[in-house]
């Protein structure tokens, strides 16, 4: 991982936000401040080094709580005075233990359906290692591929038959099911989502214009 740290516009105490998320989610995590020496030492190390302004000094995210973030790509905004961290985070992000910061609502019960999809994979992986007589995940992954494999395929015909039949609600429904056995059949066979997408970014790069 490399970035030309000249092309930061940092403010007038040599700083600049940090916006950090999760590559596979896509959940914002947190945000804190970086220097110019707390950038080279994230290239250098691959983990996600700010500076604290309160202690003056660099301090490692997750160096007390082993919560550290591994940097996946880092992003500059149009005006080079904000960065984006696309992090692999090892644990929860926020110090009240919730997975990210952002956890709070200034409008009600707002949804996150947006980001539903990496945090329902990260169940599903916890899932995987729970009772069989507890977890329909874990006693699916247990009896293997093929009757992963199958379950992929009526669920894939029960939702090709709700779109025949221009069935808008049992599509959504029928469409869940299927969605829900994907990641099932991605996790038996050690792949993840972000696999499926980079092969979908692939083929799109591809494509004539």
């Amino acid at each position: 991982m490399t970035f030309a740290t000249d092309e930061i516009r940092f403010d007038s105490s040599g700083l600049v936000p940090v916006v950090t998320q999760d590559a596979e989610s896509g959940e914002v995590l947190m945000v804190a401040w970086s220097n110019k020496e707390a950038l080279e030492e994230t290239v250098r190390t691959g983990q996600l080094i700010f500076f604290s302004r309160s202690r003056n000094r660099l301090w490692k995210k997750g160096e007390t709580s082993g919560n550290t973030m591994r940097v996946i790509e880092m992003k500059i905004d149009c005006d080079g005075d904000t960065l984006l961290a696309l992090v692999e985070p090892a644990g929860p992000a926020c110090h009240t233990g919730e997975r990210t910061c952002f956890f709070r609502s200034l409008w009600g019960e707002g949804g996150n359906d947006c980001t539903f999809w990496g945090q329902l994979w990260r169940l599903l992986q916890e899932r995987r290692h729970a009772p069989v007589e507890k977890s329909y995940t874990a006693r699916l992954l247990s009896e293997g591929p093929s009757r992963i494999a199958q379950k992929v395929g009526e669920e894939g015909v029960e939702t090709a038959l709700a779109v025949a039949l221009g069935d808008r609600e049992g599509t959504r429904y029928e469409a869940a099911d299927l969605l829900y056995h994907l990641l099932v059949a991605l996790i038996s066979l050690d792949l993840k989502p972000v696999d499926v997408l980079r092969e979908l970014r692939m083929r799109h790069r591809k494509s004539p214009e």
